[in-house]
């Protein structure tokens, strides 16, 4: 493509010099997560990646994004955590398939492609990847003007893992009496930002941001870019002891421990069995939102659960120290699914 081609697409939007210096700066990130499967280099029209150490694998792949986090990191102009929302909410997400991460691939679209903040935001990509040894392996830098505003960015993870067939946790052995357990949040991990955005005017005014509040201990936009917890490294070794795990994501308790419950089963949280973070109570006051509304949309402080037999709730609450009792499997009535009283 000659200059002037190139100064035609420009004054349309598109800089390619600078998506060629994302991608450059893309590759050194990516590079330092690479696995010794990984067959490609950043750059080629498809990742390769060999599947080894497997006897009978299955592959757990899951597609996410952070939502309307994004519109916090924008306002605070820090996008180096971001990245690791992402990562971890995948890697969590097929985690409970009993799944372990091969490869990572992310799309980020700007409005303008700066590319800074593409690395700002891939550096956090690629650190969430190297801690739980997952290789980023591709992706996609657009930039869209007219889709997005200038300083506008949709940020969409892909992850592929493996588990072998036979120790896939199906949630077809959970029974009445087993217990559930929690592990905490470091915050609201990746949802409901629309519903805070709203409740605090963050959107009108962005500097409330700024707002020191002593019982969060840090501003409220430190507080809401509190990175999303992986729980990875502490689940892996002791999955054989559990029989199902629910991420606590869109849709709170209620969109997401029913889902792995065989039919005829329920699930019965009792909230006193542990402390909800002060952000949480903040928001119910603030918007005066009704209780069960917030059970509904946000994590509530527990980020994952883990079903387990009575018998195995000393080994892994002395394995996973921070895990709480949160409740117990119960006969449904009347359909219900879940209850938190």
């Amino acid at each position: 493509m000659n200059s002037a081609h190139h100064e035609a697409y420009a004054q349309a939007g598109v800089d390619i010099k600078a998506a060629d210096k994302a991608k450059e700066l893309i590759k050194r990130l990516a590079r330092s997560t690479s696995r010794p499967e990984v067959l490609t280099d950043i750059g080629l029209f498809g990742g390769m990646f060999q599947l080894t150490g497997y006897t009978e694998p299955v592959l757990v792949s899951s597609v996410d994004g952070v939502g309307t986090k994004l519109k916090i990191a924008s306002y605070l102009d820090k996008h180096d955590t971001i990245g690791i929302d992402l990562v971890n909410h995948c890697v969590n997400d097929i985690l409970t398939c009993g799944a372990s991460p091969l490869f990572f691939l992310d799309y980020i679209a700007m409005g303008k492609l700066m590319p800074e903040k593409v690395q700002s935001i891939v550096s956090g990509i690629a650190q969430a990847c190297k801690n739980v040894s997952c290789a980023l392996i591709g992706g996609e830098t657009a930039e869209m003007p007219g889709i997005y505003q200038t300083d506008d960015y949709d940020l969409v993870g892909f992850i592929v893992g493996a588990v072998e067939k036979a120790n896939i946790p199906s949630g077809k052995s959970i029974a009445r009496g087993d217990i559930i357990l929690g592990l905490p949040s470091s915050g609201l991990h990746t949802n409901g930002y629309s519903l805070v955005r709203q409740v605090f005017g963050i959107d009108q005014d962005p500097h409330s941001l700024q707002v020191f509040y002593p019982e969060l201990k840090r501003t409220l936009g430190e507080e809401l870019l509190q990175p999303h917890r992986c729980y990875y490294t502490q689940i892996k070794p002791v999955l054989a002891q559990i029989k199902g795990l629910a991420h606590i994501t869109g849709g709170g308790f209620e969109g997401n421990i029913p889902r792995i419950l065989p039919r005829g089963l329920a699930a019965q949280i009792n909230k006193d069995y542990w402390q909800v973070p002060p952000i949480f109570k903040l928001i119910q006051e603030r918007g005066k939102i009704k209780e069960a509304e917030m059970y509904r949309v946000f994590n509530m402080g527990i980020g994952m659960a883990i079903i387990c037999s009575p018998q195995q709730v000393a080994e892994l609450t002395t394995c996973l120290p921070e895990a709480k009792k949160i409740g117990k499997v119960i006969q449904s009535t009347d359909g219900k699914k879940i209850t938190i009283s």
